[in-house]
């Protein structure tokens, strides 16, 4: 398990200029990015003990974290 933040820019390096533009020019987009970085970051906080966080706690935020991403991702490669 890795303690390192998901950013996507990170994650989706080609699309780190079109993450930015879509942020701006797209509510939904926009939407859908702050709710990947909060879960995120509350991912990142339970598995760093930060924030002490049951398994199946974590565990869910994982999978809507990967929800968010993947929705994220479908929108980055219209």
């Amino acid at each position: 398990m890795s303690h390192t933040p998901h950013e996507l820019a990170a994650d989706f390096p080609d699309y780190a200029e079109k993450i930015q533009a879509l942020k701006l020019s797209d509510a939904h987009f926009a939407k859908l990015s702050d709710a990947y970085h909060e879960v995120n970051r509350q991912v990142h906080r339970a598995e760093t003990d930060v924030e002490p966080t049951g398994d199946a706690e974590i565990e869910a935020m994982r999978r809507e974290r990967m929800r968010l991403k993947d929705e994220l991702f479908a929108l980055l490669s219209k």
